[in-house]
């Protein structure tokens, strides 16, 4: 005879899935903060260009997913392209 699951067993168990999968998408996204700003220190514009496509990509799929909100993903992807613009600035 199985015993069945309280529905709060259920929802807690839903909710750590979640958690770890809303963990994983923003670790992702640090990680690739971190590399478009290491690109950027470096001057490297070529390499910041490619991390800036790429961390706006994981940045719309996180805002799709609904780990970060939709403002929080413009703010960051404005915030991150407007220092790329700063550092190279045609001079």
């Amino acid at each position: 005879m199985s015993v069945k699951k309280s529905s709060a067993e259920k929802r807690y168990a839903q909710s750590e899935v979640r958690r770890l999968r809303n963990k994983a998408v923003k670790s992702e996204v640090h990680t690739f903060v971190r590399k478009y700003m290491d690109a950027v220190q470096k001057k490297d514009q070529k390499l910041a260009e490619e991390a800036l496509k790429v961390l706006n990509s994981e940045l719309d799929n996180a805002g799709r997913k609904g780990v970060m909100k939709a403002n929080a993903v413009s703010r960051k992807k404005s915030r991150m392209a407007r220092l790329y613009n700063v550092t190279f600035a045609a001079k």
